[in-house]
C-alpha cells in the first residue's frame, strides 16, 4: 500500500504473484480522505484488484480528473477498468460519464449517489457519523483520519447536474445505495438508476450514506466482486452465480 498526501494517488497492489484481475479508481466523497478507504481497499486489492484513490473531486475537481484520467490511460487494457465513485465522487463519475469523458473505463459503481446537487440541512458532528456510518470502527476512523467536518453539508457543483445525465451513460452502471441514506433518500436514487440504460441497483437494508464503509462492508465488497466477476466474464454481464429456491 502507498500512502500520501492526496496530491497523490494512494494505491493498494494486488498480492505478488497473483496475476491482475482489474483495475478500480475510486473517487472519493465530500471532506474524505484516502485512508477511509483503507478497508475497502484492502478487500478488493484480495481479490486481485488494484485499487487506487484519487483526490476528492469535490474538493478540486481538476486534480481529480487529471489523476483518474491519467490511471485510466495507464491501466492494464487486457483487464477491466472501473470507476468507482461514493457520495460527490458518484456525481463526478456520471458526469464525466455522460459527458463521454471516460473512453478508457469499463464501468462504473457508484455509492450513495445524490441526486440533487442541493445539500442535506447542515447537523453537528454526531448527526454528520450517523449520516455517514453506523460502524463502529469506521465511525472511529473517521474522527481520527482528518475527515473534514459538515462538508457532507455542503452543496455540489450545479453544472454536474442535468436531468439528461442518466440517459447519457452508456457505460454499465452498478449502483449501491443505502435504504436507509438520510443523505440521498433511496427512491429518488432508484428513479435516477433507471433512466440509466445499463444499470443495476443494490439496495442495502439498514444501509446510511456511506454504504462502502459500513457495517455492512463484506456484503457490499461481495456484491462488487461478482459485479466485476460477470465484466471479466463478457461485456453481456451474464450471471455467474444464479441463487434458486428449492422445494421444501
Amino acid at each position: 500500500m502507498t500512502l500520501a498526501h492526496q496530491d497523490v494517488v494512494t494505491t493498494w497492489h494486488e498480492p505478488d504473484p497473483v496475476p491482475l484481475r482489474g483495475t478500480l479508481i475510486v473517487l472519493p466523497g465530500r471532506g474524505e480522505v484516502a485512508e477511509v478507504y483503507e478497508r475497502f481497499g484492502r478487500r478488493l486489492a484480495a481479490e486481485a484488484y488494484r485499487v487506487h484513490i484519487v483526490a476528492a473531486p469535490s474538493d478540486s475537481a481538476d486534480r481529480a480528473h487529471d489523476q483518474l484520467l491519467g490511471l485510466l490511460e495507464e491501466a492494464n487494457a487486457e483487464t477491466p477498468r472501473i470507476v468507482v465513485g461514493s457520495d460527490a465522487g458518484a456525481a463526478y463519475a456520471a458526469h464525466l460519464a455522460a459527458r463521454s469523458e471516460l473512453r478508457e473505463a469499463t464501468a462504473l459503481i457508484l455509492a450513495g449517489l445524490p441526486t440533487t446537487y442541493a445539500a442535506a440541512p447542515a447537523g453537528d458532528w454526531s448527526e454528520e457519523l450517523d449520516a455517514r456510518t453506523f460502524c463502529p470502527t469506521h465511525r472511529a476512523r473517521i474522527s481520527q483520519a482528518g475527515v473534514r467536518r459538515a462538508a457532507l453539508f455542503t452543496d455540489l457543483p450545479a453544472a454536474w447536474y442535468d436531468a439528461g445525465t442518466p440517459g447519457r451513460i452508456a457505460l454499465p452502471v452498478l449502483g449501491v445505495h443505502g435504504r436507509e441514506d438520510s443523505i440521498s433518500p433511496f427512491e429518488a436514487a432508484r428513479s435516477w438508476y433507471a433512466s440509466v440504460p445499463r444499470a443495476e441497483l443494490v439496495s442495502i437494508a439498514g444501509g446510511p450514506h456511506d454504504v462502502l464503509n459500513d457495517q455492512t462492508h463484506r456484503t457490499v465488497a461481495a456484491s462488487i466482486v461478482l459485479f466485476l466477476e460477470r465484466l471479466r466474464a463478457g461485456g453481456d454481464l451474464t450471471p455467474i452465480a444464479v441463487t434458486e429456491r428449492t422445494p421444501a
